[in-house]
């Protein structure tokens, strides 16, 4: 799952390094967070293959862009109207890439948060969650983001999503507790190293026909 919300001084977003083979966790050390330049990253759950085609597309549009020279940057709303485009023209060829999508940055001084999914559907908001997430951390994320964007703090911001990140450990079967934690503000982008959550797993105990 990845997850994206919108707080004061920007967007936050996170995602576990998990690439799985069916349900076999092949792939423990991926990257499902990429910085396209200094003001827009995007994220990505789905088949891994196709995002990493997915990036070579937009890593050649950065660098068309940058081969102009005239002074002006691709913006994170030019990235995500190219990648709807891209979508939804391949799902119309009956060929999809099986990905959502989740664009974030920050764009004249103003928090930029989108999503796109195989079937190029588009919507924006200020929480965004992808996969499971979108059914056990989606109700948590807007609790404790909605109506708050404009004075929820950068500690706050990774807090929640640490909480849903362990939520998501812990009910999700195909997860890692292995995840990088991404910002974007006005300086520019932060990806950090994975790291991992204390969990407590003690109310195991409490379920009927468990034995550890």
């Amino acid at each position: 799952s990845i997850l994206a919300i919108v707080y004061k001084d920007g967007v936050m977003m996170t995602g576990d390094c998990l690439a799985s083979y069916g349900k076999l966790a092949r792939f423990r050390s991926v990257d499902r967070i990429k910085a396209l330049n200094n003001t827009t990253i995007i994220g990505a759950s789905g088949d891994y293959s196709d995002f990493q085609y997915v990036c070579h597309m937009l890593d050649k549009q950065v660098i068309k862009d940058g081969i102009e020279m005239d002074g002006h940057m691709l913006q994170p709303s030019h990235f995500f109207e190219y990648l709807s485009n891209v979508m939804y023209n391949r799902r119309s060829k009956m060929n999809p890439l099986w990905n959502y999508f989740v664009v974030a940055g920050v764009e004249k001084g103003k928090p930029f948060l989108s999503a796109v999914d195989l079937r190029g559907t588009t919507y924006s908001s200020t929480t965004i969650a992808t996969g499971f997430g979108a059914y056990l951390a989606q109700p948590l994320l807007r609790k404790a983001v909605v109506g708050k964007e404009s004075t929820l703090t950068e500690a706050e911001a990774k807090q929640v999503l640490e909480d849903c990140m362990r939520v998501l450990f812990y009910r999700d079967a195909v997860s890692l507790n292995l995840f990088r934690l991404a910002k974007v503000t006005a300086d520019g982008v932060v990806i950090s190293e994975p790291y991992s959550l204390e969990t407590n797993w003690s109310v195991a105990n409490y379920v009927k026909g468990y034995s550890g």
